[in-house]
């Protein structure tokens, strides 16, 4: 479970599928239609926020700690999404970042965050104090 390319691919995996999910939830929530390029139309740019994330502060380096890693994901994500979503013309209100803020944020960082908690209980066990 602590090799490197396990942690990398499953941050990868688990950003893409959880951004995706955040979008299918949200077209689901709204009833809107085309199902499969519907999510992707509205997931791109948080995709594309969460690339820059991984890129500008290279995640790759450590993907599934909560810090640097997973802020720096989760925020590019909210906010660049939200501003290539203005520039496309796609809807960008106060109740829709806030949404995006508080889901993206118990998405990006709650599978971090248990990821953690199992690394620390498997050390215990490997590691009896």
């Amino acid at each position: 479970m602590s090799s490197p390319k396990w942690s990398l691919a499953l941050a990868v995996v688990a950003d893409l599928v959880l951004i995706l999910l955040f979008a299918a939830i949200g077209r689901d929530a709204h009833a809107r239609g085309d199902i499969i390029s519907g999510v992707f139309t509205t997931a791109w740019p948080f995709l594309a926020g969460a690339a820059v994330g991984w890129v500008a502060l290279r995640v790759w380096r450590a993907p599934l700690n909560l810090w640097p890693a997973g802020v720096s994901v989760w925020i590019c994500a909210v906010l660049v999404g939200m501003l290539l979503r203005a520039v496309t013309g796609q809807t960008v209100v106060l109740p829709f970042v806030v949404v995006a803020l508080i889901s993206l944020g118990v998405f990006l960082l709650g599978y971090r965050a248990l990821t953690a908690l199992v690394r620390r209980i498997m050390d215990k066990r490997q590691h009896p104090a």
